[in-house]
């Protein structure tokens, strides 16, 4: 070990850690410390503890964390936000545009009305915040809000007639559908959603149910990724934004059989997971937190895929194409007139 490397985890070793007081990041003490602990003696386990305490209390300096203002790196541009949301709910209520459904409202997640809405709120350079804080500029941007809206209500107002349409016409070549429902529990990719609404066609599942804040559309990414299946699949019933735990309780009582998706202490793997013959619906959860507590209780039984990696997890959209196509292959072996359909 040379000289200049043994002080260097001397230092790293002694000096208390904050990423903004160290002499190197974080990432190159951690691969220091690691090369030196043969050294000298340390515990990399206990470092690489350390490390992670230092990381998880360390405030983040995105936009999404405005309150941390503080320090040479904090979120300078967040100052004044409330008084710039002030201002642009002023100028929306005066075109009639109630501003608390633009945060809140489940149909404005991920809309361009609702992006706007953010980068006038929380601009994220000196120049985007020196343009937001000119008099005139809240006027400007809720106007811009008010034709993103409409235009927004105009685009699902024609997906709505489009659905109708193709659903009166009956245009489809096969009237034959799996008895699965695919329930998404805040899933806020659009992307996966546009790719889990086409794997559904393919499959000829039931439905595709989109709970909370699901991206739906006509959102433009939904589409984009649907490839043109999005008016063939099913959304459920009234096809509106609705509880995944209501629509789970729904589906029971209609002697459904409903799966969480989910890697827990009491789920049960794929292929040894008792699949029902007919009538099962899976819930698959957000891409960060995964399906709702509330949700898996209520469930009638929990399952997961196997992994065997250090990752411990799948996107969203290819977990779905794993159980959809084991089940049908379980259904498809068994049923020789689902076979003859395939």
């Amino acid at each position: 070990m040379t000289r200049t490397r043994f002080i260097t985890c001397s230092l790293l070793l002694a000096m208390p850690l904050k990423p903004n007081v160290a002499l190197v990041p974080l990432s190159r003490q951690f691969q220091l410390a690691r090369q030196c602990s043969q050294h000298i003696g340390i515990r990399f386990t206990e470092f690489r503890q350390q490390l992670e305490i230092i990381e998880d209390e360390t405030p983040t300096r995105s936009t999404s964390n405005p309150d941390y203002e503080g320090g040479t790196n904090g979120n300078e541009f967040a100052k004044g936000r409330e008084y710039r949301r002030a201002r642009l709910h002023s100028e929306l209520t005066n075109l009639g545009i109630n501003p608390d459904d633009i945060e809140s409202n489940p149909e404005q997640f991920g809309t361009a009305a609702l992006r706007t809405y953010n980068s006038f709120i929380f601009p994220k350079s000196a120049g985007a915040l020196a343009v937001a804080e000119s008099p005139t500029r809240a006027k400007v941007v809720a106007n811009n809000m008010s034709f993103l809206i409409r235009e927004y209500k105009a685009d699902r107002e024609r997906w709505i007639r489009n659905v109708d349409k193709y659903r009166t016409d009956g245009t489809s070549e096969n009237d034959v559908k799996h008895p699965i429902t695919i329930i998404l529990d805040n899933v806020r990719s659009a992307p996966n959603v546009g790719n889990i609404l086409r794997l559904g066609e393919a499959a000829q599942v039931e439905s595709v149910r989109l709970c909370g804040i699901t991206p739906r559309p006509p959102h433009p990414k939904v589409l984009k990724t649907a490839m043109g299946s999005a008016e063939l699949v099913s959304l459920g019933g009234d096809e509106e934004h609705c509880s995944t735990l209501q629509t789970v309780l729904d589906l029971k009582s209609r002697g459904v059989t409903v799966f969480g998706v989910e890697t827990t202490e009491n789920s049960t793997t794929l292929w040894d997971a008792p699949i029902p013959d007919v009538d099962v619906a899976y819930v698959f959860g957000n891409e960060l937190i995964g399906v709702d507590v509330e949700v898996l209780r209520a469930c009638d039984g929990i399952i997961s895929l196997p992994t065997y990696g250090i990752k411990n997890s799948l996107n969203v959209a290819n977990c779905v194409s794993v159980v959809i196509w084991d089940t049908l292959r379980r259904w498809h072996g068994k049923n020789s007139k689902l076979h003859s359909y395939c």
